[in-house]
């Protein structure tokens, strides 16, 4: 599979792909590989050394990060034939491993006071860094996009699509639960 994603981008750049396997090694391997294995739904095997290498690069500065781990992936060679997909790497940068469900739930809270009480919620609207990266037309999110689950004042969280479906019936039946409970109907 990411032989034949790049295969394509090799295509699309004019490189053949024979041409491209013998002039990329290293970092300018690795920094392609990452490119295609940032915007796949899936996370294969063949995307280890590459995510690792990417995934790596942590300076002291959040945002000196992601600037460097723009570098790496522009190190590729076919990243600068296209305004696409300098895009796709900007999108990445900015939202690759902080667009999942768990991120989202772990790093998305809120606080709200009533007055007398402070209560936190997840919100149910995703970060633009978000929307840039799972909407990039190079990003091959589809399915894999986390999706919200109730209401923020309810109790709401993200999941991931797969999951969706099994956990809105879940969520949909604690709070008739609740509402039962509480006499509520």
């Amino acid at each position: 599979m990411l032989l034949a994603g790049m295969t394509a981008v090799w295509a699309l750049s004019g490189m053949s792909p024979a041409r491209a396997q013998a002039e990329l090694d290293g970092d300018a391997r690795l920094s392609c590989e990452a490119v295609l294995c940032l915007a796949s739904g899936t996370r294969p095997d063949a995307c280890a050394a590459s995510l690792a290498r990417y995934f790596g690069i942590n300076l002291r500065k959040f945002g000196d990060t992601l600037r460097a781990r723009a570098n790496f992936l522009s190190i590729c060679p076919i990243v600068s034939t296209s305004p696409q997909l300098r895009s796709l790497v900007q999108a990445t940068v900015e939202g690759a491993g902080r667009c999942d469900a768990a991120w989202l739930n772990a790093n998305h809270r809120y606080m709200r006071s009533d007055g007398e009480a402070v209560s936190a919620y997840i919100s149910n609207q995703i970060p633009d860094h978000c929307t840039s990266y799972l909407g990039n037309e190079y990003t091959q999110s589809g399915d894999l996009a986390p999706k919200y689950v109730g209401v923020p004042d309810r109790g709401g969280y993200w999941v991931s699509a797969q999951e969706f479906v099994n956990a809105q019936a879940d969520y949909e039946a604690r709070i008739s639960q609740d509402g039962a409970a509480q006499g509520v109907r």
